[in-house]
């Protein structure tokens, strides 16, 4: 092993880089397990209910973003495809 020749360097040079990226993955692991965002899971800080498909189209209508006939072929549309109770 002693008289391997001039390979040692490239493994010498190779795992700082190798530890460097291995403690950046824990890091982004750790922050992207604790972040808080709006999209989160379930109730905390930031958390809000995720809006219906009617919910998005009340708001898009009363936004002005879209007129009463598309609103009212949407409606018709959403309606018409939910699943029926049981």
């Amino acid at each position: 092993m002693w008289y391997w020749h001039g390979g040692g360097w490239a493994l010498m040079a190779f795992m700082p880089i190798v530890w460097i990226v291995l403690l950046g993955l824990a890091l982004w692991a750790v922050v992207r397990l604790t972040q808080h965002s709006g999209h989160s899971s379930g109730p905390g800080p930031g958390w809000q209910p995720r809006e219906t498909p009617e919910e998005i189209l009340d708001r898009r209508f009363a936004s002005g973003e879209i007129d009463a006939d598309t609103y009212t072929e949407a409606r018709e549309r959403l309606a018409a495809h939910r699943p029926k109770p049981r």
